[in-house]
């Protein structure tokens, strides 16, 4: 703990969070503006009978940059914070397997390969929200 309340953390994981919540906030800011279609693509066709799928976009744009912003402005809550965008991370994972399973274009994934590959990058953001969340053992 630091002399301020906030839990210590170490370089390696302060400059992933700071960057995985850059990145988060600029996911979110695409989901706006200017990649809506392509963040259409991966959203799984059974939402439609609860919400269109660019209300699925703008909500999870919304979601992203909340969260991006808090894994920076939030130090005291960024364990609770690491966990919420790892759950999210799981939560849009369905997207990432309709996207491959039914062969849907979209962020130059145009093919089974890339598409393939893509889905083990989810775990891997899963890990980092998690690990550089985490308060580390001294």
């Amino acid at each position: 703990m630091t002399a301020s309340g906030i839990p210590r953390s170490t370089p390696a994981r302060t400059i992933a969070r700071w960057g995985l919540g850059g990145a988060m906030v600029f996911a979110g800011l695409s989901h706006l503006f200017w990649a809506r279609e392509e963040f259409q693509a991966q959203v799984p066709d059974w939402t439609a009978t609860v919400i269109d799928k660019d209300g699925v976009v703008v909500a999870s744009g919304v979601v992203e940059i909340m969260l991006g912003a808090a894994l920076v402005a939030l130090p005291r809550e960024r364990s609770r914070v690491g966990a919420i965008l790892a759950a999210f991370f799981v939560a849009i994972f369905p997207g990432n397997i309709e996207q491959y399973t039914k062969a849907k274009k979209g962020f130059g994934l145009a093919d089974d390969r890339s598409r393939l590959v893509r889905l083990f990058f989810q775990p891997a953001l899963v890990a980092v929200a998690l690990w550089s969340t985490r308060t580390p053992k001294r």
